[in-house]
């Protein structure tokens, strides 16, 4: 599929559908780089009201609710660029908007320090069993005691998935005088005196205190079950702030309910409701010694504030100068900005000829090639090109780019 050949858009003609409830940061930054066609919803879109969003959409943004499918994706051929205003980016279908040649960004940083917060603090209440007592409290119940109350200095901290997450936990926990342990897949540079586990089991085993900060992966899924929960220490706490998908969350319910394990915090869950009108439900609803939170890990004022901010640029940057960096399906350009002209943007199957077949098109009308850009990435193939031309020129040029049979997507860059 290429896109269709639609007239050349000035920035301020580029639409923008940004969903969710995006911080304004986000149209801050776009109305400084001169887009003002933005549009806002607060909720989510169903597939069916997304595909008729999208007939004139260039980019979108979306948070976490928002599933943007290959259906979605195959019925937008405008659709340029999408943003995820998250850290993952299981939202959006990654295979179907690389093979259409749309990059997907996302913000792998700007929530780290608000999720590594809300653990630490889960980390004490559940130690101190504060939960059940501010519920006594407020019922009337006054229970002064100290028993099954104990500090988090000299426990031992399992970090499963050493990531931007686990490392900055590593960091806040030891500091308070705990030990730390991590398992991950890859080698990871360590931070302080943390030390890494040959296997998952060999951390469960160890840990007084497990938590999860993990992607979903195929292997990810299920990561914790009845078997894991059982090689942890009796009465160890689980903390998953990380994917819904990680736990079998009846597992854990029989396990705390059993008393095999002492507590437990759950900001994700394999199914959550899509808007917070609708009734959430878990097994582990009613039991008094687990934190149940609303996917809200990385949920701070400050937080969203980052990630607004860190999308929007990323797409501002694909829009106006067509870098790449940061893009999780694309092959990463890191561009300057063109000096002069204009600049061709194609995205192209990774076969051999491609590259020239391009270059003759440019031959052909005599076009000098100022500059030239080309990044890979198995099958894909990424050209930026800049070249002196008219607007006329450009129209024809790029009308022939995409007819080329390697083409994916080709545009040129507003001026």
């Amino acid at each position: 599929m290429t896109a269709p050949n639609t007239p050349f858009l000035a920035k301020p003609e580029i639409p923008f559908l940004l969903l969710e409830g995006v911080a304004p940061t986000a149209v801050e930054i776009l109305d400084a780089a001169g887009y003002s066609r933005v549009r806002l919803e607060k909720s989510a879109m169903s597939e069916d009201a997304l595909i008729e969003a999208l007939a004139k959409v260039r980019f979108l943004g979306v948070r976490s609710r928002t599933q943007i499918t290959r259906r979605v994706i195959e019925a937008a051929p405008r659709l340029a660029g999408i943003g995820c205003y998250s850290v993952g980016t299981n939202q959006v279908d990654l295979e179907a908007a690389r093979e259409f040649g749309v990059p997907v960004f996302n913000a792998p940083f700007s929530n780290t320090r608000s999720v590594a917060e809300l653990t630490i603090a889960e980390i004490i209440m559940l130690y101190r069993r504060v939960f059940p007592r501010s519920n006594a409290a407020h019922a009337g119940d006054w229970r002064k005691s100290a028993a099954d109350s104990h500090e988090i200095r000299g426990k031992t901290l399992g970090i499963v998935g050493y990531g931007n997450i686990g490392s900055q936990l590593a960091v806040l926990a030891e500091a308070m005088g705990m030990r730390i342990v991590y398992y991950d897949r890859t080698d990871k540079l360590r931070h302080g005196n943390a030390e890494p586990t040959d296997s998952l089991e060999a951390l469960l085993t160890v840990s007084d205190v497990v938590s999860l900060h993990i992607p979903e992966t195929p292997d990810t899924r299920g990561m914790i079950g009845a078997r894991e929960l059982d090689l942890m220490k009796d009465g160890g706490f689980l903390i998953n702030n990380a994917r819904g998908s990680a736990v079998d969350i009846d597992a854990l319910a029989a396990a705390l309910t059993s008393g095999k394990l002492a507590g437990a915090a759950v900001d994700v869950f394999p199914t959550e409701p899509k808007s917070n009108a609708e009734t959430f439900s878990s097994p582990l609803r009613g039991l008094d010694n687990v934190i149940l939170t609303p996917h809200v890990g990385g949920s701070t004022e400050e937080a969203q504030v980052r990630i607004g901010a860190e999308v929007t640029r990323k797409l501002v940057a694909y829009s106006d100068i067509g870098a790449t960096e940061g893009a999780v399906n694309f092959p990463q350009a890191q561009l300057p900005a063109s000096q002069s002209g204009s600049r061709f943007i194609q995205v192209q199957r990774n076969i051999p000829g491609e590259l020239g077949r391009l270059n003759d098109v440019f031959a052909q009308h005599a076009i000098n090639i100022a500059g030239q850009y080309y990044a890979t990435d198995g099958e894909l193939g990424y050209v930026v090109l800049d070249a002196e031309t008219t607007e006329d020129q450009a129209r024809s040029i790029v009308s022939e780019i995409r007819a080329l049979p390697g083409t994916i997507r080709a545009r040129v860059l507003a001026r």
